[in-house]
């Protein structure tokens, strides 16, 4: 076991968006005494993991990049993985933040030493850090899903989930089955339908989709923001208010406008497609906003590629040629990808992180997802979360609220820092009366009206999105009410 000694101020977990942002904005406040923990070789979080065809961002890059580092370069309005992780890269070298960052040191579990108010962590390969604070940063995408089919080990063809793409399996000329239908899925489909012999989608449900509109920027137009920044400002406060406008279909109580969507959803299947079965079989039977929207310009289009086939059935089983549906009918595929989404809850699966009462964040969250903000919990001192329960969107950029969290964080440690405490803890009242508040107001949301959905836990509540718009969010987190915590 390596032992690292020294005591550090804060240790982040995770170097994707969300640990760069709270590494920065310790920085701003003057503390450089922290450490990233980053499981692999290398930066970028779900954008170095995630390499599959086509893979890019569901939200214009002009909003997906962090607002104090604007970035006139983006080479299309919804950019691919590749240029996305290259801008990770390139914020993480302005900001000096490499020197901080310990690769190939994968988080397995921490634990709160209440004798000297410190946090001792564990990594995988049995190192140990000791740091006053806990921050994690580590998203919920990252562990891939695959349903457990009957006989999926006898499948004998080549198989992996589309999270850990497989570049050395070449497709073309091949029948390639695809398990799932959506938001990774819509993007490889038409990515990988220009080589393979032919695509095989096994849609589990229709999903609403609106058009992208992508587009390449024009050197004029990169120039003249490059020239005049405020424009480039400008165009993406449209961007957010536009998302803003989006969130009123998350709302019931707004059904003319989803109907209008919904309506205007249709018709961009019927642009490319004419067959009725097959637009009936593409038209969800649950209102838009349910269920995440998805957005693409090339996924009907590729639909009509004579190759690619969409087959509704139930699986039954994954048998050795490949997937037997409903009738016992086998469909032969050369190769399965798993296009099935994450694991997303509970939130921090398979850390064991021990707080102050003893007690687990697992067996903490046993009766439903207990929180503050989406950033404390009670009895987990100088522990914050990033990306925390009921952080996530369904309408707007996840950017904005992490730059929210990552500022009232640093603001929180630097207030125990400045102010010589040690420790600051919410209190357990503040954080049941808040998760009551957000439960209550997202019942009466969209998302609470179906129960085949990610945004559900088992336990029936919604542990994943935020009742309101960015802005709310932004309010919220923008002051710090030292009466909710403990402060020793």
């Amino acid at each position: 076991m390596t032992t690292n000694k020294e005591k550090f101020t804060c240790l982040i977990v995770g170097t994707g968006f969300a640990g760069l942002a709270m590494a920065i904005k310790l920085k701003e406040l003057g503390i450089e005494d922290f450490i990233l923990l980053e499981k692999a070789g290398d930066i970028g979080g779900t954008w170095r993991e995630n390499t599959y065809p086509g893979a890019e961002c569901d939200i214009p890059s002009a909003l997906y990049s962090y607002s104090f580092e604007p970035y006139p370069d983006w080479e299309y309005k919804w950019s691919m993985q590749g240029q996305i992780l290259s801008y990770i890269k390139y914020v993480a070298e302005k900001y000096d933040l490499y020197q901080h960052i310990h690769f190939n040191q994968e988080m397995t579990g921490a634990r709160w030493q209440a004798d000297h108010n410190t946090w001792v962590i564990q990594t995988a390969d049995g190192s140990q850090y000791e740091s006053q604070h806990l921050i994690t940063a580590i998203g919920q995408l990252h562990h891939p899903s695959i349903p457990d089919f009957e006989g999926k080990e006898a499948y004998e063809g080549v198989s992996f989930h589309s999270a850990n793409w497989d570049h050395e399996v070449s497709l073309e000329g091949k029948t390639v089955g695809v398990i799932g239908n959506a938001a990774s899925a819509v993007q490889f489909i038409p990515a990988i339908a220009k080589t393979a012999g032919a695509v095989k989608i096994f849609q589990r449900s229709a999903n609403w989709m609106l058009p992208k509109q992508d587009r390449m920027y024009k050197k004029w137009e990169k120039n003249l923001v490059r020239r005049f920044p405020l424009l480039l400002k400008l165009y993406r406060l449209r961007i957010w208010l536009l998302g803003g406008a989006l969130f009123m279909l998350m709302e019931n109580k707004n059904n003319w406008l989803r109907n209008l969507y919904q309506k205007k959803s249709i018709r961009f299947i019927k642009e490319h497609l004419k067959d009725p079965d097959i637009i009936a079989l593409l038209t969800p039977r649950f209102p838009m906003g349910a269920k995440r929207i998805l957005f693409s310009d090339t996924y009907y289009p590729a639909l009509t590629r004579p190759h690619v086939s969409i087959i509704p059935d139930n699986i039954e089983r994954i048998v050795a040629s490949g997937v037997q549906v409903e009738g016992q009918k086998v469909h032969p595929v050369d190769i399965l990808i798993y296009a099935t989404g994450f694991v997303t809850n509970p939130f921090l699966m398979g850390l064991d992180i021990v707080g102050a009462s003893g007690r687990t964040i697992r067996e903490a969250w046993s009766e439903g997802h207990q929180h503050y903000k989406g950033i404390s919990i009670a009895h987990f001192p100088n522990f914050f979360m990033m990306y925390g329960p009921n952080t996530n969107l369904g309408h707007n950029s996840i950017i904005l609220m992490i730059e929210a969290q990552a500022s009232y964080i640093a603001r929180c440690i630097h207030h125990v820092l400045e102010n010589k405490l040690s420790s600051i803890d919410v209190q357990e009242a503040q954080m049941i009366a808040y998760t009551q508040s957000v439960q209550k107001r997202l019942s009466g949301m969209i998302w609470a009206n179906i129960d085949d959905s990610w945004y559900k836990s088992e336990k029936g509540d919604l542990p994943n999105n935020y009742p309101g718009r960015t802005m709310e969010y932004m309010r919220e987190t923008r002051g710090i009410d030292w009466s909710a915590y403990n402060l020793v």
